[in-house]
Formats: C-alpha cells, structure tokens, sequence
C-alpha cells in the first residue's frame, strides 16, 4: 500500500492532465463529491475506486502527452537574414515584443539565433551603439532545437524546461512556428479559463 499514491499527488496528477473534478469523476463513474474527498484525504477510498480513478488520471495523461506541439505554437515565425544587420534585429524585436529571432541563410536553412539579452549585453557593456551596423552572422549564437510538427508537446515542454527560450517547429523542411514558455502558460491558462471553476480545484 506505500505504493499508493497520496491525495496531493492524485490532485496534481489530475491538474497537469487537464480534468476538473466533475469530470474525474463521469469517467471513473463515482460522484464529485467523493473526488473531492480523496483529494482532500477526508475519506479513505477502496483500492477498486482508486484504480479507477488512478486509470482514468494516467489515460488523460498519456493523451497529453501525445498531444502535438502543433497545438501551443505560433505562426508564421518571424526570421532574419545572415546579410540583416543588427539595427533591424533590435527594431524587430522591440516593435514585435520578442526577445529571439531565428537566422536562415540563402537557402531558408536555420543557422543561428539572435537573442535579445545578447545584444543588451553587446550593446551596453562591450562594444556600444557600433554593434548596430553588424550583420547579424557576427553576433548570432546556436540555432534554437527544431522538433516536427508531429512531436509532442511534452517534448518541447521538456527542452524549454532544460533551459532553450524557445523551439522551432517544422513541417518537411520548412520552419512552420515557434513555441516559448510564454505560450505553454497560456495554452493552460486558456485551457483552465474554459472548465467549470471548482472549489477544490
């Protein structure tokens, strides 16, 4: 029985699937109420109500898991040139509020990323305002990772979890969007926004 998992482990488990209580519970076929019990560890359940429940939690997760990227990204991708000089990088980033831009060379190939915490640092405490007339093939760092369209969104979660701003999304050999933090907190919160709020969520 240490095995079991305990009421907070079952109420985020639930959370990261995407569920409400009520809809814990039509799928288990138990009442809300009880869901809200286990949750709270007011009640002790029957092992056979937690399995179900425990079913119902890691189907719902497998499911997002396999959810494509497709779903959090944004598109079209904004993208420099290796020839665009920095001056147009930072009026880019300011008048769009971004804060990375890709870079492609002559054939549309992703060869490097223009950061914006880069170019501060350039800017104010290296080289100064001269920087501004570079190309940007001078200042640019490594490409941002690039997964498929079809990859899951737990993926791309994972490499912005490993410290990457943002990941670049393609379909065959074309870049197709792009997904930062940003948008992983919105997609749940707009998500969130469309459930039913519950006391105990």
């Amino acid at each position: 029985m240490s095995s079991l998992p305990t009421p907070e482990e079952l109420r985020r488990m639930r959370i990261r699937a995407g569920l409400t209580q009520k809809e814990v519970a039509e799928r288990a076929k138990v009442s809300q109420s009880l869901i809200a019990r286990i949750e709270s560890g007011s009640v002790d359940p029957r092992l056979s109500t937690l399995r179900k429940v425990m079913k119902v939690l890691e189907e719902a997760l497998r499911g997002r898991e396999e959810e494509s990227v497709r779903v959090a990204m944004n598109t079209p991708v904004i993208m420099l040139s290796e020839e665009d000089d920095v001056r147009t990088a930072a009026k880019i980033m300011w008048e769009k509020g971004i804060s990375q831009i890709p870079v492609v060379d002559s054939n549309g190939r992703v060869v490097g990323t223009v950061h914006e915490n880069s170019l501060m640092k350039l800017l104010v405490f290296e080289r100064g305002p001269r920087i501004l007339g570079l190309k940007v093939s001078e200042v640019m760092e490594d490409p941002l990772p690039i997964l498929d369209e079809s990859a899951s969104l737990t993926k791309a979660m994972r490499l912005l979890l490993e410290g990457f701003p943002a990941v670049l999304v393609k379909k065959g050999s074309k870049i197709v969007g792009i997904v930062t933090k940003s948008d992983i907190i919105a997609l749940h919160i707009l998500r969130r926004a469309s459930k039913p709020s519950e006391v105990s969520s």
